[in-house]
């Protein structure tokens, strides 16, 4: 008798029923472990603090503070010009006090229209 076929009754290379009957459970468990654990790793790959949806909301993100730092670089662009034409043309200092401060001329009358 050799060591393949000690059961008898048996084909050569297969298991008793009961010990088939629980590596088939064991696999079945080691299987539906597997598939936990890759959803597991999926849901933290997808919803995580890294995962998908962290990296839109950081790209959105993104976009508002490059269009942020765009307008504040139009601002400042407009800033440093008026600040040159304040340094160097008298007709915008005038303009500035005539329009900011109200100030006018010797000899000028002021109309005041109400709305």
């Amino acid at each position: 008798m050799t060591l393949d076929t000690r059961w008898a009754g048996q084909e050569p290379g297969r298991l008793p029923p009961a010990r088939a009957a629980r590596e088939q459970r064991w696999r079945r468990r080691v299987r539906l472990a597997i598939l936990f654990v890759a959803a597991l790793l999926l849901a933290n790959a997808v919803i995580g603090d890294n995962g998908l949806v962290a990296l839109w909301r950081l790209r959105a993100e993104t976009a508002s503070l490059q269009g942020e730092v765009d307008r504040l670089r139009a601002e400042s662009l407009r800033l440093r010009e008026e600040a040159r034409r304040l340094r160097e043309d008298p007709a915008a200092i005038e303009d500035v006090a005539r329009r900011e401060l109200g100030l006018v001329k010797p000899g000028e009358r002021v109309v005041i229209v109400p709305r």
